[in-house]
C-alpha cells in the first residue's frame, strides 16, 4: 500500500458510491456489497454519498450504507462516509436554511439507526442569498449535539472555504479534480485547503469515465445517463476530447498500467505537494473488478508526472464541467 497520511481513509483512494443508486437500474446488493467489501479490504475507506443519490426514492444511497452495515457489522467502524444533503430531492436546489440542514441530517441519522454514526455532512451545493453563518451554525450545533462527526463543503471555492472554516473547522472539502478537471490549482482551492490543513476529496477523478478510454462514441453512453446532459459529452466536444484521452491511453500502455491508474496516479501526484495537501480520490464503481483496479497504486516518477503535465498542455479540453444551467453552482 503506498504511504499515506491521510486523516480520511486507510488508504490513499477513497470510494465513490454515487453511480451504484442514482441511475435508472439500481446495483444489486449483492453485487454493490462484494465492491464495497472490496473497498474495505484495499483500504479504499473513505466513502461518500448523498440523501439524494437515488431515482425512485432518493435515499436509495442512503438505505444502501445502512444495508451493508447490517449485514457487515465489523466494517461500520473502520469506514468513514461523508453524506451530502441539504438538496430539495426533486429540483437539488439548495435548502440550506437552519430548517433545511436540520431536516436533510435528522432523515438520514434516522435511516442510519444505530447502524452507523454519519462521521462527516455537508450540504452539496452553496445558495448564494443564505448566509454562511446560518449553513454553518447550523452544521456546528449538529456536531456539538453528537448527531454527525464532523462538516464538509462540497463544489465551494476559496473564500467560501475560509469563511466556513472560520466559523466551524472543516474535516473535508470535496470537489471535482482530474486530468480534464484542473481548476482547483489556479482558482485558490487547492492552496487554501492546504494553508488550513483541510484534506481535499477529489470527485470524479476518472473525468466522469471518460479517461478511462471506454467510451470510444457518443453512442457508448447509455441512455437515461447524466452525462448526456453535459457540456463535455456533446456531440461537437466528444471526439476533440478524445484526443486527450488517446494520448493518456497510450501513455499508460507505455508504463504498463491501465488509463483508470494512470489518472489516479497523476491525482495522487499532486496530493502533498508543493502546491497541494493531502488529495484523497474518489472513484466510482459498482463492481469488485473495477474496484481492485483502482485501488492498485501506480506511481509517477518527477519525469512521468512533467511528461503528462506537458499533455495536459497541449491539449485543449472542449465544453464546461457540467451545462450552462449548473455552471452557476460550481465553486459556490
Amino acid at each position: 500500500m503506498a504511504s499515506n497520511n491521510n486523516p480520511l481513509s486507510a488508504g490513499p483512494i477513497g470510494f465513490g458510491l454515487m453511480g451504484m443508486t442514482w441511475r435508472a437500474k439500481q446495483t444489486p446488493d449483492e453485487q454493490a456489497f462484494a465492491a464495497m467489501k472490496a473497498a474495505v479490504a484495499n483500504g479504499a475507506t473513505f466513502w461518500s454519498s448523498a440523501d439524494f443519490y437515488g431515482t425512485s426514492d432518493p435515499l436509495a444511497g442512503v438505505k444502501l450504507l445502512r444495508r451493508y452495515f447490517e449485514t457487515y457489522p465489523e466494517d461500520a467502524a473502520k469506514v468513514k462516509i461523508f453524506i451530502k444533503g441539504c438538496a430539495d430531492p426533486a429540483t437539488l436546489a439548495p435548502t440550506n436554511d437552519r430548517e433545511g440542514v436540520r431536516a436533510s441530517v435528522e432523515k438520514c441519522v434516522a435511516v442510519f439507526g444505530d447502524v452507523k454514526k454519519i462521521d462527516i455532512f455537508g450540504p452539496s451545493r452553496q445558495n448564494p442569498g443564505m448566509p454562511l453563518e446560518e449553513t454553518m451554525g447550523e452544521l456546528k450545533a449538529l456536531v456539538a449535539e453528537g448527531k454527525i462527526g464532523g462538516v464538509g463543503l462540497s463544489e465551494v471555492g476559496a473564500e467560501t472555504i475560509k469563511k466556513a472554516h472560520a466559523i466551524c473547522p472543516l474535516s473535508l472539502v470535496e470537489v471535482e479534480f482530474s486530468l480534464w478537471s484542473t481548476d482547483i490549482l489556479t482558482n485558490g482551492v487547492a492552496a487554501t485547503a492546504k494553508s488550513l490543513n483541510i484534506p481535499i476529496v477529489a470527485y470524479s477523478p476518472l473525468g466522469r469515465g471518460f479517461l478511462t478510454g471506454q467510451l470510444k462514441s457518443v453512442k457508448d453512453i447509455p441512455e437515461g445517463d447524466i452525462r448526456a446532459y453535459f457540456d463535455r459529452f456533446q456531440p461537437e466536444n466528444f471526439d476533440k476530447n478524445l484526443e486527450l484521452v488517446d494520448k493518456l491511453t497510450a501513455f499508460a500502455q507505455n508504463k504498463g498500467v491501465t488509463p483508470p491508474q494512470l489518472a489516479l496516479a497523476w491525482v495522487l501526484a499532486n496530493s502533498n505537494s508543493a502546491s497541494c495537501g493531502t488529495i484523497i480520490p474518489i472513484p466510482g464503481a459498482t463492481t469488485s473488478e473495477r474496484v481492485e483496479e483502482n485501488t492498485k497504486i501506480a506511481t509517477l516518477s518527477p519525469n512521468e508526472k512533467e511528461q503528462l503535465d506537458a499533455i495536459l498542455n497541449s491539449v485543449q479540453i472542449v465544453g464546461g464541467r457540467y451545462n450552462k444551467q449548473l455552471e452557476m453552482t460550481l465553486w459556490g
